[in-house]
């Protein structure tokens, strides 16, 4: 690789983090874990950069590095003795100020009870904004298979949340802060 395409490929690289750290928040749930799971695929990426093919989805690509390392940490971490030095620093709660934030807390509670698969492909499509074709792909799956983990996902968060439609995940009504938009179209 010449020293132009490494400088385009970092530039990619460098603005595709918001949204790598977006999903990988989703994914691990924790934003220390988040961060390694960043670092650890644009490290990939960057490593493994000649694989890429111009011309194709780079966003895309990179998500599903993202996914494939992720699901292989989870499958390695299941075989370690957890650290239960971070236990009483989980327990540690400090009580949100503002009904959004009591209301973001309800939603995400709900979201990480969502079986993976829904909870992955209301993410990508939901929060990172990528399309059903983009979302199947990163998922190696069949665009029906997306909508239909989607529709299954909003349902389910409707039910829990006691939400009568898909427009009560729009703003908070008391303090306009956005929880979640669907994608236009749905």
């Amino acid at each position: 690789m010449h020293d132009a395409s490494k400088t385009a490929l970092k530039d990619v690289l460098l603005a595709e983090i918001p949204s790598l750290r977006a999903f990988a928040i989703s994914l691990t749930g924790r934003m220390d874990r988040a961060d390694d799971l960043v670092q650890d695929t644009l490290m990939k990426a960057w490593a493994h950069s000649e694989s890429f093919t111009t011309g194709t989805n780079i966003r895309a690509w990179l998500f599903t590095i993202m996914r494939h390392t992720f699901f292989s940490q989870y499958r390695k971490s299941r075989r370690e003795v957890q650290d239960v030095d971070g236990e009483a620093a989980a327990r540690l709660v400090s009580m949100p100020d503002q009904l959004a934030h009591l209301d973001f807390d309800d939603f995400k509670r709900e979201l990480d009870r969502l079986p993976a698969d829904q909870c992955e492909a209301l993410v990508l499509i939901g929060a990172s904004g990528f399309s059903y074709e983009e979302a199947a792909e990163i998922c190696g799956c069949a665009v029906g298979t997306i909508k239909s983990r989607v529709n299954r996902a909003r349902h389910r968060l409707m039910a829990q949340l006691a939400l009568r439609s898909v427009e009560e995940f729009g703003s908070d009504l008391t303090s306009g802060e956005a929880m979640f938009v669907p994608p236009p179209g749905d």
